[in-house]
């Protein structure tokens, strides 16, 4: 008797702990079981046009349909896109606000902002790795520097003479200024602008002799050869510009530079969403809308899995950390 009383109570135990589980449920599985139940906003830490808003734009609309419910762009522009990226850093971890990062707030400026609100590593929750915008060096037009190989010459014959314009200090093309200059051995004056269609205006006006920037802006001017493309700083030649070598080819093996984009999230997201929009992610890169896209900015598609985007990330930040460091680049 005193065995079945001890075997009833036992049982009303598990009872208790198993509807207690039940009702325990955590609200992030309950949370992604519905999800998406309203709009959600994708925040793009750039302004209105730049080569970021632009695939974001993409790449939103074909969320609207695959999703079925509407995905907003909100351009957060500022301090290197660390207004954007605090945003969402502090954003409620529901799966309805998105990073649409590059590599600034996603990585480098860890290593430059000394007041950031956020640290991408702690903040955000990897989502997808989505395309490479690869750096590409050019010269003015007529310039007697026709490859990378005489910009290096031209460059150590005369130290610090060579004008090399930039889209703002510490911007990736400008921190692979610095890597060039240590990788080829040469010193040059740095000319920093606010963006690129500056750049590319004293290139044709003759002010300047180099230009150094992602690749998207000066495709039209070098097909027109109105700009002369040296090399590009990607492991393979891009399709639109085939007689333009790779950095590696013309003579710095291993060089690679790209401006990159991927979608975060707020730390503690669930990661049953997490894992939902990274395969929407990825089924977005192989849609005849991204290669429509991806061709015309010269856009090199990535995708792969939440850990593959945390471990490159980390790649990056070790890649450029000692660079930053020896140009003592704050802010």
């Amino acid at each position: 008797m005193l065995m079945n009383r001890f075997v009833a109570r036992a049982l009303r135990v598990v009872a208790m702990l198993a509807a207690a589980a039940t009702i325990a449920l955590p609200a992030a599985d309950a949370r992604a079981q519905t999800w998406p139940a309203r709009p959600i906003t994708l925040v793009v830490p750039f302004t209105a046009g730049t080569a970021s808003d632009v695939l974001a734009r993409s790449f939103a609309e074909y969320l609207n349909k695959s999703l079925g419910q509407p995905v907003i762009i909100d351009n957060r522009g500022g301090a290197g896109g660390n207004i954007g990226g605090a945003a969402v850093a502090k954003a409620p971890a529901d799966g309805y606000t998105f990073l649409f990062a590059t590599t600034g707030p996603a990585a480098t400026n860890k290593l430059m902002y000394s007041n950031m609100q956020f640290d991408p590593e702690r903040d955000f929750a990897p989502v997808a790795l989505v395309a490479k915008l690869p750096v590409i060096i050019v010269a003015k037009p007529g310039s007697p520097i026709t490859d990378l190989a005489s910009l290096i010459a031209y460059a150590k014959r005369n130290p610090g003479k060579l004008s090399v314009g930039f889209p703002g200090n510490g911007t990736l093309g400008h921190i692979t200024g610095l890597l060039l200059g240590r990788a080829g051995g040469i010193d040059f004056n740095a000319v920093q602008y606010r963006g690129s269609a500056q750049i590319i205006a004293d290139l044709l006006g003759g002010h300047i002799d180099i230009g150094m920037d992602s690749m998207a802006a000066y495709v039209t001017n070098i097909q027109s050869n109105q700009l002369s493309a040296l090399a590009i700083a990607t492991g393979r030649r891009w399709p639109g510009l085939p007689n333009v070598p790779t950095v590696s080819e013309a003579g710095l093996p291993g060089f690679e530079a790209s401006v990159w984009y991927a979608v975060m999230a707020p730390t503690g997201t669930p990661d049953a969403i997490v894992a939902r929009f990274n395969a929407e992610t990825n089924a977005y890169l192989t849609s005849d809308a991204a290669r429509e896209m991806f061709a015309k900015l010269g856009l090199e598609p990535s995708g792969g899995t939440p850990d593959d985007l945390r471990a490159f990330i980390r790649a990056e930040i070790g890649k450029w950390g000692p660079i930053i460091s020896d140009a003592n680049i704050r802010f």
